[in-house]
């Protein structure tokens, strides 16, 4: 009986640990770097929706700042992103970036 509960412990947590990462990467919007100031901490980016932030339009450009400026070093104009964008007290920041595959 011991063993049953375990493994049904060990199941809930595993889904429970899958669900948040789907939800995370759902989080994420496709966008292209347009422009890049690493002297102003921003990035411009041509995106999709951008659900998290109820921002349902498509084909938008806007300039964001982010919360690292090591990340502007990681991507170049032309690139096709993955993105986390936040609103924080300065505006809305991208709190993650990667280059799409």
């Amino acid at each position: 009986m011991k063993k049953r509960n375990f493994m049904a412990g060990i199941l809930a947590i595993s889904f429970a640990l899958s669900s948040a990462a789907a939800m995370a990467q759902a989080d994420l919007a496709k966008g292209e770097v347009k422009k890049i100031d690493e002297s102003a901490g921003k990035i411009t980016l041509k995106h999709g929706p951008i659900k998290n932030l109820d921002m349902d339009e498509d084909g938008m450009t806007m300039v964001f700042r982010v919360q690292d400026p090591a990340m502007l070093k990681q991507v170049k104009v032309g690139d096709k992103v993955q993105f986390q964008a936040e609103r924080a007290t300065a505006g809305i920041t991208v709190t993650k970036i990667e280059k799409q595959k």
